[in-house]
């Protein structure tokens, strides 16, 4: 399925995505590829039920913006995104670093304000990895989709309410 973006002349232009990024890991970003990322609660605090929904809708703002969202979960203490950045009216991709600490630092502050508090809520460095040319994208996001039921959060599938994959309307499981 080929997606087609239509840039919004509202938007800024992408900050051009580098290379390679590092904070305490480096990280690779190559044009054009799509990425299995994770972020995790700070010093693994569980996300309580509601607030799961809340960072979900913020993952999934993205979609369309900065990236192509494939699918995302959220667990209890982190979530998983297969996401590919787009590239802005100019041609030039959108960091995944960017990105990242839209999502990140929105859905914090969120949280945050939901549960009149103020804390970390995620870990400063996010797990990345470029999706080789022989992997499957719909597999991954099944391999991620399929973590609930992994960790016994579910029996099923279906069951799991933080979770969604392209294809889907928002808010309606796998």
């Amino acid at each position: 399925m080929t997606r087609q973006f239509i840039p919004d002349p509202q938007r800024p232009h992408a900050s051009p995505a580098r290379g390679c990024y590092r904070r305490n890991l480096p990280h690779i970003q190559p044009d054009d590829r799509t990425f299995f990322v994770t972020f995790c609660t700070h010093r693994r605090w569980q996300l309580p039920e509601a607030i799961r929904s809340l960072v979900l809708d913020h993952c999934l703002r993205e979609d369309g913006r900065r990236a192509w969202l494939h699918g995302v979960v959220v667990m209890p203490d982190h979530v998983h995104m297969v996401i590919t950045p787009l590239r802005d009216r100019l041609g030039r991709t959108y960091g995944l670093a960017e990105t990242m600490q839209a999502i990140k630092g929105a859905s914090a502050h969120s949280v945050n304000a939901a549960l009149g508090r103020k804390a970390r809520v995620w870990q400063a460095e996010s797990f990345d990895h470029v999706l080789r040319r022989d992997e499957n994208t719909a597999e991954k996001v099944d391999y991620i989709c399929a973590n609930p039921v992994r960790r016994g959060l579910v029996r099923e599938l279906g069951d799991y309410l933080w979770l969604w994959r392209e294809g889907q309307n928002s808010g309606e499981g796998a």
